[in-house]
């Protein structure tokens, strides 16, 4: 399916975003003040959220609910799952390089 807007778009003002997850807006920004989302801002500093902030949101509710995690807790998990797609963006691109390199080295012989 073809979207009008990509996953990284801003295009829900707050209290969209906060109807689509069935939060409050003070709860978004609350979330915000403590750092686990960052909305983008418009020239007149109004919140706009796009699809991956909703998804950070459902996936912070979702550690708090399924798993009990306080906010606090939410905050470290979330720093080691950015450090872990971080490593393994890293592996992925280090692998390319490797292989790039084996195919040199196969042409020159």
């Amino acid at each position: 399916m073809n979207e009008m807007f990509g996953h990284d778009e801003p295009v829900f003002i707050i209290s969209v975003a906060a109807r689509m997850l069935g939060l409050r807006t003070q709860t978004l920004r609350y979330y915000e003040s403590l750092g686990l989302i960052e909305p983008s801002r418009t020239r007149g500093n109004q919140r706009v959220f796009s699809r991956r902030d909703i998804e950070k949101v459902q996936r912070i509710r979702d550690l708090m609910e399924d798993l009990g995690v306080n906010l606090a807790g939410v905050e470290v998990m979330l720093k080691l799952l950015s450090r872990l797609e971080a490593s393994e963006q890293e592996v992925a691109r280090l692998q390319r390089e490797n292989e790039e390199l084996k195919s040199q080295v196969r042409a020159g012989r």
